[in-house]
């Protein structure tokens, strides 16, 4: 059974960093593009950050690039978010999601994990 678990979320000041982990199991973690969501209240849930099943390409949103790190271990079957220069508007529970389908795979989603950024 596949299974997302989203770690290291929590309360921050603006202007800190947390680093979002992301442990997989139960499905072939190096064939799957891994993703990082978040979802603000009110709000669509937005694409954060991607990186390719290898870890050869990431991309990013615009409105977090140059403060956000996305990287995997496909030994630990691990994904993380690195996320500096926190903003308040970077408040959002955060998901993490595994994407097969480029080779006609499935997608799995995590449970979410609450970043809050205020002082």
């Amino acid at each position: 059974q596949a299974q997302l678990v989203e770690s290291g979320g929590g309360l921050v000041q603006p202007g800190g960093s947390l680093r979002l982990s992301c442990a997989a199991s139960g499905f072939s973690f190096s064939t799957y593009a891994m993703n990082w969501y978040r979802q603000a209240p009110g709000k669509e849930r937005e694409l954060v950050a991607g990186i390719s099943s290898r870890g050869g390409n990431t991309n990013y949103a615009d409105s977090v690039a140059g403060r956000f790190t996305i990287s995997r271990d496909n030994v630990k079957n691990t994904v993380d978010l690195q996320m500096n220069n926190l903003k308040p508007e970077d408040t959002a529970v955060y998901f993490c999601n595994a994407d097969g389908r480029f080779h006609g795979l499935y997608v799995y989603w995590g449970q979410g994990t609450q970043v809050t950024v205020s002082s």
